[in-house]
């Protein structure tokens, strides 16, 4: 047994165990919080996004005459309804080299620069959120938001005039104000959304999800009857204004 344990006895065996067991040894730390040195953006990070928001802001002044979707975004109000294929045009526009821009891309790109202004720059940009881009960057809009939040807004602000309290005076389209049914809220939520993603709702886009799903163009035209075109048309202009 002694002959077991002699190796113990050298002092330098035993010290070399020792740094061996400390450092393998992690020490797990419950309790003490962490301290923040540093947070935001590096300086690297902030100069790239400033190149971007300025070549960006340049690239619009440049071609504001040439490309659709900028031709109409300039116009307040518009003079022509805002198509998914003219924003779908200036997606790929600035797609291409040297640009190679997307809307994720340049919405983290302002909201590096103006935090304070922008929102959801953590959240998934669709193809229509290059509208509120735009609108930010000629000053048009006060703060950055996705598209879907305003449209939302808009719808809102639309349904309050639409279910106000029935009163003699029309209200917007030469109509009495209505209060609708849940099953129609339903719907006009559906279009709602499929506007804040296509820009705009037509007859034919009933045929497909989640119309279809639903009872599709029939239904609907059972639930709103002559009430549907002009309603289609309100929504198309007011929820993208």
């Amino acid at each position: 047994m002694q002959d077991a344990v002699k190796p113990l006895h050298d002092p330098v065996l035993r010290q070399l165990l020792v740094d061996l067991k400390a450092k393998n040894e992690i020490t797990i730390d419950h309790v003490s919080a962490d301290e923040v040195l540093e947070s935001g953006f590096s300086r690297d990070a902030l100069d790239r996004a400033r190149g971007m928001v300025h070549s960006f802001e340049q690239f619009i002044q440049e071609h504001k005459d040439e490309i659709t979707a900028l031709q109409v975004l300039y116009s307040k109000p518009y003079k022509h309804r805002l198509t998914f294929e003219a924003v779908k045009e200036l997606a790929d526009a600035i797609e291409k080299p040297p640009y190679l821009w997307n809307e994720s891309q340049l919405w983290n790109a302002y909201a590096a620069l103006e935090k304070s202004k922008v929102k959801g720059a953590s959240g998934k940009r669709i193809l229509t959120d290059l509208v509120s881009l735009v609108r930010f960057a000629i000053h048009q809009d006060n703060e950055l938001i996705p598209f879907p939040e305003r449209v939302n807004a808009n719808f809102k602000a639309w349904l309050a005039t639409q279910q106000a309290p029935v009163r003699p005076e029309p209200v917007e389209g030469g109509r009495t104000a209505t209060r609708f049914t849940a099953e129609q809220l339903r719907w006009l939520e559906m279009i709602r959304d499929h506007i804040a993603a296509n820009l705009s709702i037509e007859p034919d886009d009933f045929e497909y999800a989640p119309f279809s799903q639903q009872g599709g163009l029939g239904k609907v035209h059972q639930l709103f009857g002559d009430r549907l075109a002009p309603i289609m048309e309100n929504l198309n202009r007011v929820l993208v204004a």
